[in-house]
This record gives structure tokens, sequence and C-alpha cells, in this order.
């Protein structure tokens, strides 16, 4: 048994080590300011039959985004995907049936409840730490961060062609640099884009929906580079080829119409106005009159671009509610 004098001794080392100021209290005060980093987002994970890919995912979220609130949208599975979430305590959004990527990410913007939103694939392919260099770039002000892939990230060489045409049409569109259309892992004001929740479509592509519209409301986007994973063996892409190319490529012409109109109809007009030039004096120095063919694509000319002064005051009606609305914000 120690004496008085060694007890005393002994007291006053344990007092001075910096160990001993570690209670269980200041532990938990330890925790609690990582989980106060992300008490302002939501991780929304729309699924279809992702239980392998979720198995390694959700556990990474869990630890690398304490206090983050992670909902699985799931649009039917079948594999135990929202069993698997539900066991690791994640919020599930269940539907009984498949409707689509794009009703899978709409009901879960609509469970989210923080003030910023994540949205990244269930299969594996995003990285857990990839979402705090999205976060990141929320510091310089904009109002959506998408994760561009470079050209070694995508699924195949033919995708990647595609997704190259697209974003050049989109940029033409915008008038500003659309470096990914179509990546599905990105970050968002919630309040900014459950404004356009009616314009996304229930299936492929929402992300080329949300950038158009951002791009229209006047909303800044911003891109930063991430590297993406093999999918998961397993996992099957939803995506087929043929089928939605030709949906995303409709979706980037209608989204086309609603950003800015005109500057998809004059051309088209232009181009109606120059073949009825070209006709006209070819039929004039060769027959020495004006025809019917003529007359025609100038009549085509005006229609298409009247067409789109028309559509351009649609426009700007549809897009009054969110003007309005981030006025008041």
């Amino acid at each position: 048994m120690l004496n008085p004098n060694s007890e005393d001794e002994v007291l006053g080392v344990l007092e001075k080590s910096p160990f001993n100021a570690v209670s269980v209290d200041d532990d938990q005060a330890r925790v609690a300011p990582q989980e106060q980093r992300f008490a302002n987002l939501s991780v929304v994970i729309p699924v279809r039959n992702e239980a392998q890919g979720l198995a390694s995912l959700l556990p990474e979220l869990l630890a690398a985004l304490p206090g983050a609130e992670i909902i699985l949208s799931d649009d039917g599975s079948t594999d135990g995907s929202c069993e698997l979430a539900a066991s690791l305590g994640v919020q599930v959004a269940r539907r009984p049936y498949g409707a689509g990527n794009g009703a899978a990410i709409k009901a879960g913007a609509r469970a989210a409840n923080r003030e910023w939103v994540v949205f990244m694939d269930g299969d594996g392919q995003h990285r857990a730490q990839d979402v705090e260099r999205l976060l990141a770039r929320l510091d310089e002000g904009y109002d959506m961060v998408v994760g561009a892939r470079s050209a070694g990230g995508q699924a195949s060489r033919h995708r990647g062609l595609a997704n190259a045409f697209y974003n050049r049409l989109a940029s033409w569109m915008v008038g500003h640099p659309v470096k990914d259309l179509t990546s599905g892992f990105r970050v968002v004001r919630r309040k900014r884009f459950r404004e356009f929740l009616h314009l996304l479509p229930n299936g492929f592509s929402y992300p080329t929906t949300c950038t158009m519209a951002f791009f229209r409301a006047g909303y800044s986007v911003a891109y930063e580079p991430i590297d993406v994973q093999q999918r998961i063996k397993g996992t099957n892409s939803h995506v087929r080829i043929l089928r939605d190319g030709a949906r995303f490529l409709l979706i980037i012409f209608k989204i086309g119409t609603l950003y800015s109109p005109v500057k998809l109809f004059a051309p088209v007009s232009l181009a109606f106005f120059a073949a009825g030039l070209a006709n006209y004096a070819y039929t004039y120095f060769a027959h020495g009159r004006f025809t019917n063919m003529s007359a025609l694509m100038f009549s085509a000319s005006v229609i298409v671009f009247l067409i789109g002064l028309i559509s351009e005051q649609i426009t700007a009606l549809m897009y009054k509610d969110a003007d309005a609305g981030g006025s008041q914000r």
C-alpha cells in the first residue's frame, strides 16, 4: 500500500499529465464538432438492386460524414438493398415498384431535410472521401458543385464520346463550359434543387435537366474533377445505350428550349432562309422564276423564328416563380 506522501506524488503527476485531461465528456466534445461539420448535409443515394455496392459504400459514408443525414432512395429493389441500409441505421425512402432513376432522386430530395444535398450512385463508382472535395467548393459561393469525370472515368469508349458531344452541345446552349453534363455525383442547395423537381424526368437523365435548369435560372455551378471507380461486380448499369442515348439527346433539346429557345430555333430558321435563298438564286438564274419551294422555305424560316420568340416568352413565365423565390431569399 502506498504511503500518503507517495500517493500525493502520484496524484500530482496524474494531474499534470495531458492524458488525464481527456475524460469521457471531453471525448464526446471532440466528436461533436465532427458531427456539426455535416449537420446541414443530406446524402441521397438512388438505388435499384445495388446491395453489393452499398455493402462497402454505406459504412464508408457513415465513417466519413458523421452527423450527416443519409437517405437510401430505393426504386423497387429486390436484392435486400433496403434491409442492408436499415441494419446500418440509414434512412430508407422505399418505393414498391421501379419508376426510374429520376423518380428515386425526386423521392430522396423530398425526404431530405438539410440545407445541402449530395446525390451519388450506390454502385461503388463514387467514393465517400470525394464528398468533402465537393463541399469545399461551396465556400466559393456556388449553388451546385458537380463531380466531373475524366475521359478515363467513362464506362466505355462510345459512352465517353457521346458524353463529350452532350457536353459541347450543352456548353453552347448555356454559354458556359459544361464539363460533365450527365454526372450523377453532385452537391446542391436543397431549396434551389426543389424548385425544378417538376422538370425532372422519372427516368434518365436527371443530371441533364438539373444542370440546364440551374444555368437557366442564373444559379452558379462549379465542376470538381473526380476519379470514379469501376462498377462493383454484380451490379448492373440500368442505362441502355441506344434507348437512353436517344433520351439524353431529346432531353437536351427539351431543356434547350426551356433554357433559351431562340438560341435553338434561330439557327434552324436561318438554315431554312439560306436554303430558300439558294434555291431562289438557282431557279432565277437558270429559269428566270421564283418557285414554290423557295416560298415554302422562306415561310418555314419565318414560322420557326416566331415559334422561338413565343417559346422564349413561355420560358420566362415558367421561371417566374423561381426568380421570385430567389429574390425573396
